[in-house]
């Protein structure tokens, strides 16, 4: 299986980054394979948003959502300062629900993720995958030797800027301010990117998204949105204490001398209470609701990992941008400066 792989890759015609992958994966069998062919698959699909909305085959609600979303995206470089290349400005129509699944996993343990490493990102704590069907395929191995495990739909795709990436039908399920938001954070990966770092660039790219989410509703006068996504903004804030909360006690479970079964089953006397805090909050403002698909599924190790990736340096990064008076420029350049120390 390793020799098909490796004539695939010398047949092909590939751009540096993807030959790269591809050469770095000729010894852990066909995920380079799996990762051009879904990548070029994408890149296929993509049509530019004038010429969706010139064709009267478009449907209106299509062309009228396209529209909205180059206003947003003109926003993004004019008012933001994000990069005003072709990401974003062309769209894709999806088969599936998700263009990429990702693939987080954790010893049953041990809150640290387990890495995937290739060349021009560095490592990062998870695996993407082009199918929920190959996601999960890869997954069921360390299930089946106890790791603790998560498969998740990503809604946005990126490539740091090595391409212009489409915006998807996945996208285009968000509430508007949502999709801003995502827009805005999957730019700023394009501004900054750290190898081997995932929760600076994460926590960096939700600053982004945050502020760039509020001065965009402001923009359009729309109070009323904003102070809904203040509220989401306070939400998310203290679900992620709660699950900070709950990460520093399995830390202390994980660390002590209590035998396997015994700790399992603090571990899920743990995560039980972790659930009781949602239903708990849920009855207090039924706006809470909006977290329960995330509690629907298990959570574990894996689970929790991957919000920590997203949240842990956020507050640095906005008392960042406060220091820098709300200048993006000067922002991304104090960012550029941090990036270059040491953790």
């Amino acid at each position: 299986m390793q020799r098909f792989c490796l004539q695939q890759v010398k047949v092909l015609k590939l751009p540096r980054l993807i030959f790269l992958l591809a050469l770095n994966g000729t010894l852990a069998g066909c995920y380079p394979l799996h990762a051009m062919h879904g990548h070029f698959d994408l890149m296929a699909r993509r049509q530019p948003f004038d010429d969706l909305v010139a064709d009267p085959a478009t449907p209106e609600t299509l062309k009228s959502r396209l529209e909205r979303v180059a206003v947003t995206r003109e926003f993004a470089s004019r008012e933001l300062a994000l990069p005003d290349n072709g990401s974003y400005r062309s769209y894709a129509g999806l088969n599936g629900n998700y263009p990429v699944w990702s693939v987080w996993i954790t010893p049953e343990f041990d809150l640290a993720p387990r890495e995937s490493c290739f060349p021009v990102v560095g490592c990062v704590p998870y695996r993407g995958y082009y199918s929920k069907r190959s996601a999960e395929q890869y997954a069921k191995r360390f299930r089946s030797a106890g790791d603790d495990v998560m498969v998740g739909g990503v809604t946005a795709y990126s490539t740091l800027g090595y391409f212009d990436d489409p915006v998807t039908s996945a996208m285009l399920r968000l509430p508007e301010e949502q999709l801003a938001g995502l827009i805005f954070h999957e730019l700023a990966h394009q501004v900054v990117y750290v190898k081997n770092d995932a929760t600076f660039n994460e926590s960096f790219a939700r600053a982004v998204e945050i502020e760039g989410t509020l001065r965009w509703l402001d923009s359009r006068q729309d109070h009323q949105g904003l102070a809904r996504y203040r509220a989401a903004l306070a939400r998310a804030d203290a679900f992620y204490a709660s699950v900070i909360a709950t990460r520093d006690a399995l830390a202390n479970l994980y660390a002590g001398t209590l035998d396997a079964e015994a700790k399992r089953q603090a571990k899920q006397k743990i995560i039980e209470a972790l659930r009781e805090t949602h239903r708990r909050r849920k009855l207090q403002d039924p706006a809470w609701s909006s977290y329960d698909p995330w509690f629907a599924d298990d959570i574990n190790n894996a689970k929790l990992a991957a919000v920590s990736i997203y949240f842990d340096d956020v507050a640095m990064f906005r008392a960042l941008l406060e220091e820098t008076r709300g200048d993006f420029g000067n922002f991304y350049a104090a960012v550029r400066s941090l990036a270059g120390k040491s953790k």
